[in-house]
């Protein structure tokens, strides 16, 4: 499959120009903490087996080229869309497996509000919902009742990685659709901006993601943005002790605090996760970590950490091994808690509604 070759990063790629960043991106974009989801190691393994990279190749062969059709134009006309997709795909996958069902909406009138609904979700971006939504409706159109939303999801991703200038890897197919889509489940399964190393660690355990897994996935913050709301906290009361995070760099605290005042602030400012280069799927999210330029404190307590640090300073200085392991980290991810089969999944014509 033929992609296009990502763009250049727009003109906010040095450190004088953060606080440039944080004013200009005001209610442009946004992608807050993406990670973790739900199963053993035995069922992860069990699940990979069941993928296949050619799991379409007589029922849809052309699947790839038509998301992909879908995922270089809206690249070019929200480039937002990028890590708005790559969040929803952690999401989706965090929270009850890989199975679509942070797509669905919620019914109306219903007491119980689907997964998109919850709290920890409320930030995720629109183009991510319309890129699926886009790619659904095409893949419909030639190969209908064949492929998942799930699957599509997965697929754009990965089209998104790449045309930000990250790796490109196969994507094996086959997943089904869930039918479970409950906001109750959302809370205990995402870990937060402000969540402590070990909370991270459990929540990526819970769902068979090793530490390496959680800090090679960490790198998908090396594109997108998060709301002030989700690190305010670090710049003027860090855990209660009135003061700021020690563990960030004065000049972006400077630069963070006036985009963000304490109180009373615009809620639709929003700061890049890596201030060198925001636009541009690399390894410089690991080197910001090293330099304290981690935006939120989930980011710069994996170069704090002796569990973590070296894994990070490797990654920083190598970024072909970053791509690699992230290609091997997503394939995993993929896996867990993947639906087969009428008995357990469906296979939606419209993703947001089940069958």
């Amino acid at each position: 499959m033929s992609v296009p070759s990502p763009p250049p990063p727009p003109p906010c790629s040095s450190f004088p120009f953060v606080l440039a960043c944080l004013l200009i991106f005001s209610l442009i974009l946004n992608t807050p903490c993406i990670l973790a989801a739900k199963t053993n190691n035995n069922n992860a393994r069990s699940s990979r087996r069941q993928l296949s990279v050619d799991y379409y190749a007589k029922s849809c062969p052309q699947l790839e080229q038509l998301v992909g059709s879908v995922t270089s134009q809206q690249f070019k006309e929200a480039p937002v869309s990028g890590p708005a997709t790559i969040r929803l795909f952690f999401h989706d996958c965090f929270v009850e497996g890989c199975d679509g069902s942070i797509l669905i909406a919620t019914k109306p009138g219903s007491k119980e509000l689907a997964e998109k609904d919850a709290l920890g979700n409320k930030d995720l971006r629109v183009e991510g919902f319309e890129s699926i939504r886009k790619a659904k409706a095409l893949v419909e159109s030639k190969c209908p009742g064949v492929v998942s939303c799930a699957d599509i999801l997965a697929i754009a991703a990965r089209d998104y990685v790449h045309l930000a200038g990250g790796p490109y890897y196969q994507v094996k197919k086959g997943r089904w659709d869930g039918k479970i889509s409950m906001a109750s489940r959302v809370p205990f399964n995402l870990p937060r901006a402000n969540s402590t190393i070990d909370q991270i660690i459990k929540i990526f355990n819970a769902k068979g993601l090793t530490i390496e897994d959680m800090v090679v996935l960490s790198g998908a913050h090396t594109i997108g943005f998060a709301h002030c709301e989700h690190f305010v906290s670090r710049l003027y009361d860090y855990r209660g002790t009135k003061q700021p995070d020690p563990a960030i760099d004065p000049r972006l605290l400077r630069a963070l605090r006036m985009a963000c005042p304490h109180f009373g602030g615009n809620t639709d400012i929003v700061a890049p996760f890596d201030v060198t280069t925001p636009f541009l799927f690399d390894h410089a999210y690991y080197a910001n970590l090293e330099g304290k330029l981690g935006l939120l404190a989930s980011d710069q307590v994996l170069f704090l950490d002796p569990r973590t640090k070296s894994l990070v300073q490797e990654l920083g200085k190598d970024k072909q091994k970053f791509f690699q392991a992230f290609a091997v980290a997503m394939e995993k991810m993929g896996s867990i808690g993947v639906k087969r089969g009428r008995k357990h999944g469906e296979k939606r014509k419209d993703c947001s509604m089940h069958l």
